[in-house]
């Protein structure tokens, strides 16, 4: 692959885990509007985006072909569902003071997404991936027994975004057949949903304020293009390379939070978070290590 291509890959992987991980400024803006109706802007208006963006650069030969296979169609319907709960999920954590953990949620999920392909996949652990994943365990455990909780949101994040990546790579649909799709499918029940709830104090969007409209239309750009840019890098560059890129998002929410918003970040979080940080820097670092003698 020529080195520009590469180049173009990598700065698409920074800027969609990027916009990932500046997200939360955008729905923090819309803290005035329930979660449930925030998610259902954006799958309306994410479909229309993307229907906007394939007039332009094509893509609707592959929808065609998509629509002749029932499986495949079966398994982007139970994908819809989970990327809604997760997208709710998110909303819901980032404005009700939860971005902590919103953000430990993406830090577990690569280490999810190793345990999953083992499960699913037939892929292999090696050592260090099944130590960075005992250390992971331990963290959750410890705040467990210590502190009698579960980082449920964390968990249930990492869990629904994880299980979306396995069908999604199970499905081998692209990202823009396949957002384009999901929408589509969540659509009726968005609009459904909005037009039973007209009375409510934003979801009419002929009595909202220009400013509010506007900013509940941008939910599809939020959404889609950090998906297309990602879908790019994916392309250009080595899927052990995107791993590197993956905690800039995570990364960023956990600055936002303890800084700009100023979640406390206590002892139980300080200790689940240490072991989940040092179980990633483990995983890096085998992730690095086989990708220097392969």
């Amino acid at each position: 692959m020529p080195d520009t291509e590469y180049r173009k890959g990598i700065l698409l992987a920074v800027s969609a885990y990027c916009m990932w991980g500046f997200a939360p400024l955008y729905f923090k803006l819309l803290h005035h509007v329930s979660a449930t109706e925030i998610l259902l802007h954006r799958v309306i208006w994410s479909f229309v985006f993307m229907v906007i963006i394939m007039m332009f650069i094509g893509g609707f030969g592959k929808l065609r072909q998509l629509f002749k296979q029932p499986k495949q169609l079966i398994v982007l319907t139970i994908t819809s569902l989970l990327i809604a709960g997760n997208w709710l999920l998110f909303i819901w954590a980032v404005n009700n003071d939860h971005m902590l953990d919103a953000s430990l949620g993406y830090f577990i999920n690569p280490l999810l997404n190793v345990l999953l392909g083992m499960l699913f996949l037939g892929e292999r652990l090696r050592k260090l991936q099944w130590f960075a994943v005992a250390l992971a365990s331990a963290g959750v455990l410890i705040q467990l027994i210590s502190f009698g909780s579960i980082p449920i949101v964390s968990l249930a994040l990492a869990g629904t975004f994880g299980l979306y990546a396995l069908l999604r790579k199970k499905v081998n649909v692209d990202a823009k057949s396949g957002l384009l799709v999901e929408t589509a499918i969540l659509l009726p029940v968005a609009l459904v949903y909005l037009v039973a709830t007209l009375d409510s104090a934003t979801a009419n969007m002929l009595t909202n304020d220009w400013h509010l409209n506007l900013l509940l239309m941008a939910a599809g750009i939020v959404t889609t293009i950090p998906l297309l840019c990602f879908a790019g890098a994916a392309v250009r560059i080595p899927l052990s390379m995107l791993g590197f890129f993956q905690y800039i998002g995570p990364s960023i929410m956990f600055i936002l939070a303890v800084t700009l918003f100023n979640e406390p970040f206590d002892a139980e979080k300080s200790i689940t978070f240490g072991f989940i940080w040092s179980a990633l820097l483990v995983f890096t670092f085998d992730m690095a290590y086989k990708r220097k003698t392969s």
